[in-house]
């Protein structure tokens, strides 16, 4: 069964999470959610990926929990392997990743939602981790994740004590970085990613690894200085020159996407 619909225009990708009733994730369609991406990874043309539910209720609602009605451990492992392969994949893609939020992001949905780069949910959306309500926890990423984006404090209100959170607050405590209409989320987002085309893809790609080191424990000290190598390993390709000169003579830039000699190794 394909539970992850696909399509792309060649710069920007679109994964629509598609299981009815309410897109639940299944082991087979986290290894869907993983191929994909891998694949788009190894596209140069495509520089951004939207991933959105179906339907205007769901985002999805996580894990479906008949997988794990008989108690079975080896299929917990195998289902915890999954979720945090998929989303550390997602979380780790070379394109920048925006989730359109269109309904609930409950459990797993959440936390692939969270590994995103960025999140813009639908004025009815709601968000919760729910899982230690039918005695489980968050595997997917989201302890680590959610206290990154959102502080402590909240992220102990919603994994702690099952808190719900709406697109309002999402917005408020920096869990979401956009609330839209209703039925507005997927075509923001396309736009959004629409700019990230129009980018360097070199100069984006750099920011993003640069930006990831913070979340990642990198020494400060150590990420500066890889800041300003990067910056310098930009010069190895035409897109540095390309990017100046077009703002300089008031024209839009013609990206090669050229690789520099250090990203290449």
């Amino acid at each position: 069964m394909i539970e992850l619909d696909y399509a792309h225009d060649g710069s920007v990708a679109v994964l629509t999470l598609k299981r009815p009733p309410a897109n639940a994730f299944t082991p087979e369609g986290l290894s869907q959610l993983q191929h994909t991406v891998e694949r788009l990874n190894g596209d140069a043309q495509v520089r951004a990926i939207v991933i959105t539910g179906d339907g205007p209720k769901f985002f999805s609602a996580g894990a479906d929990l008949n997988t794990f009605a008989d108690g079975n451990k080896e299929i917990a492992r195998q289902a915890a392997s999954r979720f945090g392969t998929a989303f550390e994949t997602l979380q780790n893609a070379r394109p920048v990743v925006i989730a359109a939020i269109n309904g609930y992001a409950m459990g797993g949905g959440l936390e692939c939602a969270l590994a995103c780069d960025i999140r813009i949910a639908e004025q009815h959306a709601v968000m919760a981790l729910p899982e230690t309500a039918v005695g489980l926890l968050p595997c997917g990423c989201g302890t680590q994740t959610l206290p990154w984006l959102v502080g402590e404090g909240w992220a102990k209100r919603i994994v702690l004590t099952g808190e719900r959170v709406d697109a309002a607050t999402a917005l408020r405590i920096g869990l979401v970085e956009e609330v839209v209409e209703k039925g507005a989320a997927r075509e923001f987002a396309l736009q959004m990613a629409a700019r990230v085309a129009g980018l360097s893809p070199q100069a984006v790609t750099f920011s993003k690894d640069l930006i990831q080191q913070a979340r990642n424990g990198v020494p400060r000290t150590a990420a500066l200085a890889v800041e300003r190598e990067r910056f310098v390993d930009l010069f190895d390709g035409a897109d540095q020159r390309e990017g100046v000169n077009a703002f300089l003579e008031k024209r839009a830039p013609k990206w090669q996407g050229a690789q520099s000699k250090e990203s290449q190794r």
